[in-house]
């Protein structure tokens, strides 16, 4: 891997000058200059800096670092090191403290981690191939024999998907082919575009919110997502109350 030419190629792709990037990095653009031709060969801390301005994710700083000859700086703990113990405990809170609406934590290929028990009113009539840990959420949700039979605006709901699989390029294109082509909406779609989705308890409209470990300094933790689902409307509400009492559970501080 040659380092010029992808640290060219990262600063490209931010549409970033050699101007603004050499700002952001603390040094002159002509050093950067003479960096990106191959006329310098950059210090391990320059390169530190040039990816931190690059706002790249650690595993690209990393790979930036072993591309300039230079071991990595961030770490790659498995999920299941001591290390990152109260990670997983701190996760395990956040997603019972989410009940009675469903919640999930998926690593950078979109593989559930883990998951709390309201997350079955949504997975129900499933396939079980495409369920439990290590089961991937993106096919899961597009896969005509998971999610997809039972949403209702589905063509919506996929580009929204397939939206974020930009870094995915093979799961991509392996999901791109169940889904239908998309008609612009005439409609008012509101605040956001909802998950339509038919269950045992009516139908059910959620959003989303997907949250990351802001100040990671492991790979592994940096790429973690938690996506919590939050209902749109109070009859959705209402259903998954009715859910969570049905199945036993309850959210924290409830009896």
């Amino acid at each position: 891997m040659d380092f010029s030419r992808v640290l060219r190629e990262r600063r490209t792709s931010r549409r970033l000058s050699q101007l603004e990037l050499a700002l952001r990095a603390g040094t002159t653009q002509r050093h950067l200059s003479f960096i990106e031709s191959g006329r310098s060969a950059p210090g391990r801390n320059m390169v530190v800096r040039l990816a931190e301005s690059l706002e790249l994710p650690l595993r690209e700083r990393n790979e930036l670092l072993l591309a300039a000859g230079f071991a990595p700086v961030y770490p790659e703990s498995p999920l299941d090191d001591p290390v990152l113990a109260p990670v997983r405990a701190a996760i395990g809170h956040i997603l019972r403290g989410h009940l009675p609406y469903p919640a999930l934590v998926v690593d950078r290929g979109g593989n559930l981690v883990a998951a709390n028990s309201a997350l079955g009113v949504i997975t129900e009539g499933a396939a079980a191939e495409l369920l439990g840990p290590g089961a991937n959420v993106y096919r899961l949700a597009l896969h005509p024999d998971g999610l997809a039979p039972r949403i209702l605006n589905f063509a919506e709901w996929a580009r929204h998907i397939l939206a974020r699989l930009g870094r995915l390029p093979e799961l991509r294109a392996e999901l791109a082919g169940y889904v239908p082509e998309l008609e612009p909406s005439a409609g008012q779609l509101g605040f956001a575009v909802p998950l339509r989705l038919r269950s045992a308890y009516g139908e059910l409209r959620l959003t989303t919110t997907v949250t990351t470990f802001a100040t990671a300094v492991d790979v592994t933790l940096s790429e973690l997502k938690l996506e919590a689902f939050l209902p749109a409307d109070a009859a959705t509400a209402q259903a998954l109350t009715v859910a969570a009492s049905v199945a036993g559970d309850q959210p924290p501080g409830n009896t």
